[in-house]
């Protein structure tokens, strides 16, 4: 038979006013769909394009039957050590990558700006919070933690321990690794049938015994090059390695924490217990599955995804320029 067609989008405007657009006539206008790779799997969902048993559950019409929209979710498992420096480091934010020949990227964040404060929205104004970026307990471990761990307590413990560090502390930097195309995949389904709620996204960090020896072996990397001599003036000189992973653990950031050594199985539960996200998601709308080489949908006209979902493996680093590139 003939296949569906796309026609148009309903979308709200800044003020809250539901729009519908529609396409005009002629076959070379068509819809890209851009959500990046958490919003474009749940938005076909939601229009009826995904699994025909997870959509119907939610009362909604089947319109394409594929089980592959929302399947091989995948995220590069981020894990830092933090460095105490005993003389202030210049500002740096992630400006050289180390490429390792293990599969695992080697990068570095230092410097007074990597935790900024601003001024408290309760009180006189005068208490200032700190904000620690991709550190922070709201954003960089929240989505490995456990949803039953994931409370507004837990979360608010973590945040007001953050404040109570003494800047002092906080001079030096992070020596963060992250894995190239993990092998541990996940999936997202559809929480709801509201399209400004997340959806449900499993990544599960660290399923595939490969990706958690290529953090290992990351991490041992970065022991080697703390150790360095060129480094050695970044670094207290008898601040053992294995303290620094404590160190590092015990941040209140993590929400997950856990002493050990610095042995191959102490460092997989290090690897396990401060493993954080730096939104690179990728995956839920993938070539051969979701869409075809060209990034239209599958039994669908006048569709495309055009984003990061499409991918089947994700740089080891920053994909911007990557999916510039396949947006131009």
């Amino acid at each position: 038979g003939t296949k569906p067609v796309a026609r148009g989008v309903v979308y709200r405007d800044s003020l809250g006013i539901v729009h519908v657009a529609y396409l005009n006539q002629g076959d070379a206008n068509e819809i890209i769909l851009s959500a990046g790779a958490l919003g474009s799997p749940q938005l076909l969902m939601l229009s009826g394009v995904g699994p025909s048993d997870h959509l119907r559950s939610f009362g909604l019409d089947v319109v394409v039957d594929n089980p592959g929209v929302g399947q091989g979710m995948s995220d590069n498992p981020m894990n830092a050590i933090y460095v105490p420096s005993p003389s202030p480091v210049e500002v740096s934010l992630i400006q050289v990558v180390g490429i390792t020949r293990f599969g695992s990227y080697i990068e570095g964040a230092s410097g007074s700006d990597w935790t900024t404060r601003t001024a408290s929205s309760s009180g006189d104004g005068a208490r200032q919070a700190r904000v620690f970026g991709m550190f922070s307990p709201q954003t960089g471990q929240l989505p490995t933690v456990p949803p039953k761990q994931r409370t507004p307590e837990a979360i608010a413990r973590a945040v007001e321990a953050m404040s109570q560090v003494p800047d002092a502390a906080l001079r030096g930097g992070f020596i963060l690794e992250k894995v190239l195309g993990p092998q541990s995949t996940g999936s997202l389904a559809l929480r709801n049938l509201d399209p400004d709620d997340n959806p449900i996204v499993q990544f599960n960090y660290f399923a595939h015994p490969d990706d958690l020896r290529r953090c290992v072996a990351g991490i041992e990397a970065i022991e080697r090059v703390i150790r360095s001599r060129s480094f050695s003036r970044f670094a207290y000189p008898n601040f053992a390695f294995p303290a620094m992973l404590n160190v590092t653990a015990e941040f209140p950031a993590n929400l997950m924490r856990v002493r050990g050594g610095s042995d191959p199985a102490a460092l997989e539960r290090f690897c396990r217990d401060t493993v954080m996200t730096i939104w690179h998601y990728h995956g839920g709308c993938q070539v051969g599955r979701v869409v075809d080489r060209d990034y239209r949908v599958l039994g669908i006209d006048a569709l495309r995804v055009i984003d990061g979902s499409t991918f089947n493996a994700s740089p080891g680093t920053n994909p911007q320029a990557t999916v510039m590139m396949l947006g131009r």
